[in-house]
């Protein structure tokens, strides 16, 4: 007998994650089962009367069924779907599964596909004697077969007219099919799409009775996953909703899964997978150090982002993602706590902060060395010292005659700097006899460290998220820190979600990228309606690709389709708070009365300011809505009772079912420190953050997007 093949399916995840969590433990409980024995008497297996011959039934329990796909040839078992005993029956009756002809990928289909012609709306009267509308897409029945469309739905695609059409026949067509048939309607060439999403004109032959190899195959693997071990079992059903994790988009794959030759930046814009890609890369690198038996056993690979709750969160998915030998070639560390490691040795400053207590005190010592002429605002001293002096590592008044000041709006002459220098000089005393260091300056320490050979980096691979938010020195001291050649950086990150203000360009701190640019297009997360809302937010703003080049989000959508993101305004605080409560409790309301743990954790409200979002917890508490907020400093755990709690910036790698974002007022958004500069240069980017912010937040919204504001709404919500 054959080694038996066990296989999950995306939707398998996606129903198990739906299901009361009480039944949930019977599930895992069952699937262990499955796993050693398929045939066992306690599953009561179970072939179906339904249109797939290949569909049988496993009891969970008296009220729930699995649907499983067995083919008749090889020794294969698939998990498709879990629900109660007649819904589960009614899912199999509606679907069958097959194997494609041409790209040999296995598809769960809708049983009715070969009945169902397209379905086009009706034209207006006056249209009716008009000439038919031109097919949506010219391409052959080979073309389309390649693209992964169903033998039996060639009729339906071809008389398509319109992307509305093709919306409507997304539910009867294979997820890669209907990816495909999208960039083809928006314009992008054949040869184009045929090359990313097809297979080769001239395949291999299809076995059709051939699952095993069918799940092999990258086009099955981004929704099938075939379960190897008992551990990674355990790991994939313990976070249901982050399935994610398991199942790899082709593009995904085709950048995890490979050697460069260099350093690779990957854009993306929000819910494309770029942190999936760099949890699935770091998996990777690590397998092959623990492979290469010739490897120096100490070295690692090093994930870095630029805040610490990223890192949390980041670590948390990894050690559900990881075997513990991989988790321990993986370090995960934010930029700040890794250059602190760095540099730290005994009586060595402290690096600090411009949030800093001590830090503040030297600025206001610095700015009574504020010379009469020029008269510039002190704005305008600490977006220098912040933007140029730091940066650029200025020490010397020779250094910052010679320091570039691309991108300040003001220029200065050398006489001015001149006059200008002596409150940045003054600045450097202050925090050097309160024994501080800004964070910038012990970046540019660790940079000579490694220089002098006093710095040996443990790394061989380092991979970066959330790129767009490190600044020139710190991009430079990753280039340092890992040695050049195969599978040295990873850096991955979205112009668009850049909400901290500091930019580089990769070629200028040494990493480059040439002919290694890539980007993902696909939202996986958000319903197009939420991107829609989301894209608008930052439209006809200059949007950087981390290197110098421009970053455009026409090319990027999602395949979701849902409601529309819903706008409120009220005349007050109190009448805002009232309804935000009343629409909480509703979807509060459908939660499992018997599984009270996790209640509301699906749902999120956030703000702009962690005060006002502790005035709005107060008022959701007076409207018996309980809610828990989402910690800085530890992941957020999901058995907690509660809707939770964030900032705007907070929330930025997160997701939830339901997003409520609050307050977004006149004055609150953007920020009202925002116009405090006279640089409209500094000004433009400050308000360039704050739309990203906005950006971010409701790009976290899986299903429903509320939007909601009092008194004068913000500027930004104006024609939406």
């Amino acid at each position: 007998m054959s080694e038996i093949t066990v296989a999950l399916s995306q939707e398998f995840l996606e129903a198990y994650a739906r299901i009361p969590r009480r039944k949930q433990g019977k599930v895992m409980a069952m699937v262990t089962k499955f796993r050693e024995n398929p045939r066992s008497p306690g599953l009561n297996y179970e072939t179906l009367a339904t249109p797939d011959p290949n569909l049988r039934s496993i009891r969970v329990d008296d009220d729930y069924r699995a649907i499983v796909l067995k083919p008749e040839h090889g020794n294969v078992y698939v998990l498709l779907w879990v629900d109660k005993h007649d819904d589960a029956y009614d899912w199999a009756a509606r679907h069958r599964v097959d194997i494609h002809p041409r790209t040999g990928s296995l598809q769960i289909l809708a049983s009715s596909t070969e009945a169902v012609p397209a379905e086009h709306p009706e034209p207006p009267p006056n249209t009716m004697s008009a000439a038919p509308a031109e097919p949506l897409f010219q391409a052959r029945d080979r073309e389309l077969l390649r693209l992964g469309v169903p033998e039996m739905m060639l009729g339906p695609v071809k008389t398509l007219t319109n992307e509305i059409e093709l919306e409507a026949l997304a539910p009867r067509l294979p997820e890669e099919a209907f990816e495909a048939l999208t960039f083809l309607a928006q314009g992008e060439p054949l040869n184009e799409v045929l090359e990313t999403y097809g297979v080769p004109d001239t395949p291999a032959e299809v076995d059709r009775q051939d699952f095993a190899a069918a799940l092999r195959r990258p086009d099955s693997q981004r929704r099938f996953r075939v379960v190897e071990e008992e551990q990674e079992l355990e790991r994939m059903l313990q976070a249901p909703l982050a399935h994610w994790r398991v199942f790899l988009h082709p593009s995904q794959r085709q950048l995890v899964e490979r050697h460069w030759n260099g350093p690779v930046r990957v854009l993306g814009g929000a819910g494309t997978g770029k942190t999936v890609v760099v949890m699935h890369r770091a998996r990777w690198l690590a397998r092959r150090l623990l492979e290469d038996m010739a490897s120096d056993n100490q070295k690692r690979v090093l994930v870095t982002t630029f805040t610490r709750n990223l890192a949390i969160d980041i670590e948390q998915h990894l050690r559900q993602l990881c075997r513990d030998d991989e988790l321990a070639r993986i370090e995960v560390v934010n930029i700040d706590r890794l250059v602190a490691r760095l540099v730290k040795r005994r009586g060595a400053p402290r690096l600090v902060y411009p949030s800093d207590k001590g830090y503040r005190k030297a600025w206001d010592s610095a700015m009574q060395m504020k010379p009469a002429e020029p008269n510039l605002p002190e704005t305008f001293y600490l977006e220098e010292w912040q933007q140029v002096i730091l940066p650029q590592h200025v020490l010397t008044r020779q250094d910052y005659f010679r320091a570039s000041r691309a991108g300040r709006g003001v220029a200065l002459n050398r006489r001015q700097r001149a006059a200008l220098w002596p409150v940045f000089e003054e600045m450097r005393t202050q925090l050097s006899h309160a024994r501080l260091r800004p964070f910038e300056d012990g970046v540019f320490e660790a940079i000579a460290m490694v220089e002098r050979g006093e710095l040996s980096a443990p790394w061989a691979h380092i991979i970066v998220d959330e790129a767009q938010d490190f600044g020139a020195e710190t991009l430079t001291l990753l280039r340092y820190l890992v040695p050049a050649g195969q599978d040295d950086l990873l850096i991955v990150g979205d112009g668009h979600q850049r909400i901290y203000g500091r930019r580089a360009a990769l070629s200028r701190c040494g990493i480059n990228i040439r002919g290694r640019g890539k980007k993902l297009r696909i939202n996986y997360r958000t319903t197009e309606q939420t991107r829609r809302f989301a894209v608008a937010l930052l439209e006809g703003q200059p949007i950087d690709d981390l290197d110098e080049g421009s970053d455009s989000q026409q090319d990027y959508r999602s395949l979701l389709q849902g409601e529309a993101p819903e706008l409120h305004h009220y005349p007050d605080f109190d009448a805002e708070m009232d309804a935000l409560a009343e629409r909480l409790n509703a979807h509060l309301a459908h939660h499992d009365p018997e599984a009270p743990e996790g209640r509301g954790a699906d749902s999120c409200v956030v703000a702009r300011t962690q005060r006002l979002l502790d005035q709005i917890a107060t008022a959701l508490a007076s409207h018996g809505v309980p809610t828990h907020p989402i910690s800085r400093n530890a992941p957020d755990d999901p058995e907690q009772t509660g809707v939770r709690l964030a900032t705007l910036h907070r929330v930025k790698g997160l997701e939830f079912r339901e997003m409520h974002i609050a307050c977004v007022n006149d004055g609150v958004i953007p920020a009202k420190h925002t116009g405090r500069t006279e640089d409209p240069v500094e000004r433009r980017h400050r308000e360039l953050n704050e739309r990203a912010l906005l950006h971010v937040a409701a790009t976290r919204a899986i299903e429903r997007l509320h939007v909601s504001s009092h008194g004068q709404p913000s500027p930004f919500l104006r024609n939406r």
